[in-house]
């Protein structure tokens, strides 16, 4: 099989940072035997999405692709630009609940084979999800390799930390207002909170073992990234009921999802806070979540599609995999 990615949201020489989470999915679908994949990357601004349709079509012209998968909902409207193949749209978040871009993600919907989305909660904001239209929950995984359970001491003193600080992680950056660092500085009290500005991305999983607790007091979130990255590191974590922290925090003892409220948030962390070296058990739910495990999911929506594509094609039916189905008909209460 052989596939093409296109995105806007790829590290660079610039922004390393810049979904990064694209690229650990991209790199393990090349792990997996039999899948070919081919990467088409452009900087984000509206100004780039011309240029990428015709440098789409010049690049790629005559080529053949069993499978054509844009990341983010705007790239998807160059990723028309080349035909022959079934197209897959990934939509992240902010390409859907974005006043402006969110209307322009959701009407290239009709336009593609496949819509998906990183979480099932974020598939309710697609028009007829799970009834008239198909939309697979396809997420980006956690890197478990980069993302491990780290001696505390050794990140505290590679960061310049005191070894005995009071340390709470908030794992983005404080502009973002969905983030809500507001409500992270509230429950706080006394513990030093760390953020997340301009850090490279091999730096993050020290800020994260260097936590006493990770915490996602966010509004939203179309995956929620930053809750598989604390569980994989066996690092507390407490975040709102948005994205995937329903299930990835369901039943891990030490960990607290649940609705922003101050007084309940600071209980939870009260014991991670009096510990000496607080940690949970949280990599095994971390690792149901994996990058490469994503990937496999992915691979299998891409085969379903392609043997569609060959039976529409032959103008005969075939029998689709159960597993296959499973992955394409995924609804939003999938959970």
């Amino acid at each position: 099989m052989r596939a093409l990615v296109v995105t806007n949201m790829y590290p660079s020489p610039g922004r390393p940072a810049l979904g990064r989470f694209v690229q650990d999915q991209v790199e393990a679908l090349r792990r997996i035997d039999g899948i070919e994949v081919e990467l088409f990357a452009f900087p984000p601004g509206l100004r780039s999405y011309p240029r990428a349709a015709r440098e789409l079509r010049r690049r790629f012209r005559g080529e053949r692709f069993d499978v054509i998968h844009a990341h983010f909902g705007l790239t998807a409207w160059p990723a028309l630009a080349l035909r022959g193949a079934p197209h897959v749209v990934t939509f992240h978040g902010t390409d859907l609940a974005h006043p402006r871009s969110g209307r322009l993600s959701r009407a290239v919907v009709p336009l593609v084979t496949l819509a998906a989305t990183v979480s099932a909660s974020l598939a309710e904001l697609i028009p007829g999800a799970g009834a008239r239209r198909r939309v697979a929950v396809l997420p980006c995984g956690v890197d478990t390799g980069r993302f491990r359970p780290l001696p505390r001491a050794e990140a505290r003193a590679t960061l310049g930390l005191e070894p005995d600080g009071r340390y709470l992680l908030f794992p983005a950056d404080p502009a973002r207002p969905e983030k809500r660092v507001d409500r992270a500085r509230e429950i706080a009290g006394e513990a030093t909170l760390l953020t997340l500005v301009d850090v490279p991305p091999d730096e993050v999983p020290l800020w994260v073992n260097a936590a006493d607790a990770v915490v996602i007091p966010s509004e939203r979130e179309g995956l929620g990234l930053a809750v598989l990255e604390a569980l994989a590191c066996d690092v507390p974590v407490l975040a709102t009921d948005v994205g995937i922290a329903p299930q990835a925090l369901d039943g891990v003892d030490g960990a607290h999802c649940g609705p922003y409220d101050a007084a309940v948030w600071r209980a939870a962390l009260a014991p991670h806070l009096a510990a000496a070296a607080p940690r949970i058990a949280g990599r095994a739910r971390a690792e149901l979540f994996s990058a490469d495990r994503m990937a496999r999911r992915v691979a299998v929506a891409w085969r379903a599609l392609a043997e569609e594509a060959a039976g529409a094609t032959r103008g005969r039916g075939y029998t689709r995999r159960r597993g296959a189905a499973e992955v394409l008909n995924a609804a939003p209460s999938d959970r």
